[in-house]
């Protein structure tokens, strides 16, 4: 081929690529026009794109293609968590045509999600070295004081971060009716905020478990002379070692489980607890049955996860558990979320240099995509009380 050949064949090439990536742009500002969003427009929410290809990497891989786009730094906005509550908020009132179907899973993620069990023991250990184990001094200056990584009960009137999580812990205290001398067994422990808490306030004996040896580590040193103890395992292998609790509390944990879990799940946790005792369980939920969770936050954030529904705990509690009580408190998390993001930021040069700014924009996403999920109410906190043969008389939940 001459070389006016090969210079055509490029030049057709270009203007190919020119009109794809017109026709792109043109389609991605239609779509978040509908969510009264700009591309380019002077609105807090509105999207700045800093690089042409951020609308064909969205066309082209959905929600992964959006938040990677945002990692690399090719797109951005003044208020992160506004952008995703105006985009969510239109997805919830126009449906299948709102403007983040764009985002959609790919296939072979909902596959997946839905035929294979992507939580098993080997899988179960990922989370824990991919996200858990990041660093406990990133922890410890995201978190409140007592290293609560679950959302802060602010509806009772907190005025900080570290009362809200304390007033959270309380509620859990006072919804169990925790008494001096109890066994307590908390599945996914975390740094054991619950268990330092509930020991020193309510005279409890706690036993934790996590799949993270960071947490392990440092709740250790935190819960020292406190009958407190954590063990790095599994949850399914607690059968076997340990004998019935008077209560069990799981706490952040439910949404690493898998719904072709949720059955087992409860299984162990009936089988763990004393007849007349109480179960509480605090989870994420959505608000229809989904397959699996965000690709973007499955990839980056927590592999493996996966939020429930309503329904399917429902049904997992079925000739299991008597459900006392269902609380919601999901537009609680909007705030924790923002108080966690300004404690990132305002720690952030300590860390700079170790995590790197792609790092730090993945968590930025992370933490204000979330916050504007939660306060679009797209995603819920709800906590469940459930007993294994009712409470005489009937349970009163406390406030």
């Amino acid at each position: 081929m001459d070389a006016e050949a090969v210079n055509l064949a490029a030049g057709n090439e270009r203007r190919r690529r020119a009109r794809r990536g017109q026709g792109a742009r043109e389609w991605f500002e239609r779509l978040l026009a509908r969510a009264d969003i700009r591309v380019g427009g002077d609105r807090p929410w509105d999207m700045q794109l800093l690089a042409p290809d951020v609308p064909e990497r969205v066309l082209g891989q959905g929600t992964v293609g959006l938040g990677e786009s945002y990692m690399d730094g090719h797109w951005t906005a003044e208020r992160l968590d506004q952008f995703f509550d105006k985009l969510v908020r239109a997805q919830m009132a126009l449906g299948n045509q709102g403007p983040a179907a764009a985002t959609r899973p790919p296939m072979w993620h909902l596959l997946k999600s839905r035929w294979l069990n992507r939580q098993t023991k080997r899988r179960a250990w990922e989370v824990g070295q991919r996200h858990y184990d990041l660093g406990n001094d990133f922890y410890e200056a995201m978190l409140d004081k007592r290293m609560t990584y679950t959302c802060a009960y602010w509806s009772g009137g907190a005025a900080t971060l570290d009362q809200a999580q304390e007033a959270k812990l309380e509620l859990v205290c006072r919804k169990l009716g925790l008494q001096p001398g109890m066994r307590v067994l908390d599945i996914g422990c975390g740094w054991g905020s619950f268990m330092k808490y509930a020991a020193e306030r309510h005279g409890v004996q706690c036993i934790g478990v996590t799949v993270s040896a960071e947490q392990v580590a440092l709740g250790r040193e935190r819960c020292a002379g406190l009958p407190v103890e954590f063990l790095l395992q599994d949850y399914r292998d607690l059968p076997g070692k340990v004998s019935r609790f008077d209560r069990i509390v799981s706490l952040g944990m439910f949404e690493h489980v898998g719904h072709k879990n949720y059955a087992s799940f409860m299984h162990l946790a009936e089988s763990l607890l004393q007849p007349e005792g109480l179960f509480l369980l605090h989870t994420i939920g959505r608000n229809e049955q989904g397959d699996g969770t965000n690709p973007w936050i499955d990839k980056y954030i927590f592999p493996n996860g996966e939020l429930p529904t309503i329904a399917r705990i429902g049904r997992a509690c079925e000739q299991r558990f008597v459900v006392e009580d269902l609380h919601n408190f999901g537009a609680d998390y909007d705030r924790t979320l923002m108080s966690w993001f300004a404690n990132v930021e305002a720690a952030w040069p300590r860390f700079a240099e170790r995590l790197g700014e792609r790092f730090h924009r993945m968590w930025t996403y992370y933490l204000l995509s979330c916050a504007g999920d939660f306060r679009a109410r797209d995603i819920q906190l709800w906590q469940w009380v459930l007993s294994p043969r009712g409470v005489p008389g009937g349970y009163r939940r406390s406030t």
